[in-house]
């Protein structure tokens, strides 16, 4: 079963590590999506940063820390949790698969995590 939740947290990390710099870098993709679910892009380095620590702690856990991978996994399954729910609100569904995406293997990460503790 650890080869699994390896696997998976690692596509996870990745997924985040990957979105991270694209907010940083203020991709147009990114800027696009953020104004059509009204947020404001001064929030793009925060959303970067809690991400970015996402994904740190899903390594972190990953190296041998349990609980804080745990923790991380549970965090970013609210975060995209949230990101699906400014999707709905603002009725922006042609691009809902990403965040939902990147829910899904959040929500894979923390259920594999569990079997970890």
């Amino acid at each position: 079963m650890f080869t699994v939740y390896a696997a998976v947290t690692v596509i996870a990390i990745a997924a985040n590590l990957g979105i991270v710099v694209a907010d940083f870098a203020r991709a147009p993709s990114v800027l696009a999506n953020a104004a059509e679910v009204r947020m404001p892009p001064r929030l793009l380095p925060v959303v970067a940063v809690l991400k970015a620590a996402g994904a740190a702690g899903l390594l972190i856990g990953l190296l041998g820390a349990p609980r804080l991978g745990t923790a991380a996994a549970l965090g970013l399954t609210l975060f995209f949790a949230c990101a699906l729910g400014a999707h709905v609100r603002a009725r922006v569904f042609h691009n809902i698969a990403f965040p939902g995406a990147y829910f899904a293997v959040a929500v894979a990460a923390f259920a594999l995590s569990l079997t970890q503790l």
